[in-house]
């Protein structure tokens, strides 16, 4: 009855009030509202002689790096998901991708999540980082943002455009599969409960590659979107670093983007997104000892995992209605000691620059009392999780675990200064993860785990 209420313009012009504009702001969708879909995708591969995360480009593979997502439209104010194809987006950068696609998108940084795949031969952004190497007098490497403000401008154009395409979404789908000898865990304990081996993407030990699977998720999610039916947008969810070889100073995509590539061959009229889930300390070093022909093979089993949870695909009616976002502003514990960074930046090599840079920007905007926002996109029965830095997989396991009744996962790699987020444990087993490449205390679990599970309650 509203919609064809919607006919006459005294009617219409109720639903332009301030008071529907209140509606908006707080998140409730307007009657009578379609939910709508559109799509945006941009080329994100930067050129030659400039900076990768570690490395000088020298040339791009044959597939380069994409900044891909959708706006969901009729549920308040517009929702933005970003998946990029890079290592990481931190501090400042993260806030600048948020509020220009908010912009462009016409809603506010608090409803857009952005997300990296974690490749590392790939650019890094944080524009704070930049901002401090500068002051410090120091050479930027891939903290210098030409090229990651030109993203920036694609993206503003791309949105622009494809809100005019917004297509009309009346179901939504749901699918699930295992992905088999991909992901191992990276941290292999001995007997005294410290870690033995810390098992990294390419792994030539022989030894470490024959140790057990370990804890991993072995389940790829999907969540698509679609008009009746035809998919207007697929999005896929796994957690492991996603690299099977790298610095090599060309720019690529790695396991997720051939993946990828060969999904979107298949569903050509969908856009197809891919997410790294909580994979900090998962890698595929069990089943990849860094031959180069192994990134084939190691995306032809992740694209099996994805056709796989395609076919198992459950499509549901869906209304505006039945989208939420729910957004919590978290204060994670910081470690002491991260000022002592700067100093180290003077007398450390171009890598430590890139890995620790914006750790030192975080705890500043620690101090000046900046939270991370963690947040959560409701579907139906689905629910999206978007967490910050590299978590570990126990967290996404939690998630899941806190909700069987629901169809939940998980999106890692938000905002990248925190770096490694461990279990509490691990901060007692070693390893390289909770040294100096996470910027948290053990008591970050139980933060974390509070936090994921306010957005699902």
């Amino acid at each position: 009855m509203i919609r064809s209420f919607c006919r006459y313009g005294w009617l219409l012009l109720f639903f332009c009030t301030p008071v529907g504009q209140l509606h908006a702001e707080r998140g409730i969708p307007c009657r009578g509202e379609e939910l709508r879909i559109a799509v945006f995708d941009v080329d994100a591969t930067p050129p030659e002689g400039s900076w990768l995360a570690y490395d000088s480009l020298v040339n791009t593979w044959e597939l380069g790096l994409r900044a891909k997502g959708i706006v969901l439209l009729g549920a308040g104010e517009p929702i933005v998901l970003c998946a990029v194809d890079w290592i990481g987006i931190a501090n400042e950068g993260n806030d600048a991708f948020r509020e220009t696609l908010a912009a462009a998108a016409g809603t506010t940084r608090e409803r857009v999540a952005v997300h990296t795949l974690h490749q590392h031969d790939a650019p890094a952004c944080d524009f704070g980082a930049e901002l401090l190497l500068k002051k410090e007098g120091l050479k930027l490497y891939g903290f210098e943002s030409s090229f990651q403000r030109q993203v920036l401008e694609r993206l503003t154009t791309a949105i622009r455009n494809a809100l005019g395409k917004a297509r009309v979404v009346t179901h939504y789908g749901l699918g699930k599969a295992e992905v088999r000898d991909v992901a191992s865990n990276r941290r292999v304990l001995g007997n005294d409960g410290k870690v033995l081996f810390t098992r990294t993407s390419a792994t030539k030990d022989p030894v470490a590659r024959a140790a057990p699977q370990g804890l991993i998720d072995p389940e790829l999610s999907l969540i698509s979107f679609w008009h009746n039916d035809l998919p207007l947008a697929v999005l896929s969810y796994y957690a492991t670093h996603p690299q099977s070889y790298y610095r090599t100073g060309i720019a690529n995509p790695d396991i997720p983007g051939v993946a990828r590539f060969f999904r979107q061959l298949a569903l050509p009229d969908a856009l197809l997104l891919h997410f790294n889930g909580a994979g900090g300390n998962i890698t595929a070093g069990k089943y990849n000892d860094g031959r180069h022909e192994n990134r084939y093979l190691l995306a032809q089993r992740l694209e099996e995992g994805m056709k796989q949870a395609w076919e198992q695909t459950v499509k549901i009616p869906v209304t505006a209605k039945e989208i939420q976002w729910k957004v919590f502003p978290v204060t994670l514990p910081a470690k002491p000691g991260l000022d002592s960074i700067r100093t180290l930046l003077h007398t450390q090599p171009a890598v430590f620059i890139a890995n620790n840079a914006s750790k030192l920007v975080w705890s500043q905007r620690l101090k000046a009392g900046r939270k991370i926002d963690f947040s959560c996109l409701v579907i139906g029965k689905a629910r999206i999780v978007h967490l910050p830095g590299e978590p570990f997989v126990e967290y996404q396991l939690a998630a899941k675990k806190m909700r069987t009744d629901l169809f939940v996962t998980v999106a890692g790699y938000g905002d990248y200064a925190p770096g490694y987020i461990c279990t509490a444990a691990a901060y007692t087993e070693g390893g390289y993860e909770p040294g100096m490449a996470s910027a948290v205390t053990a008591d970050v679990e139980q933060v974390m785990l509070n936090a994921i599970k306010k957005l699902l309650n």
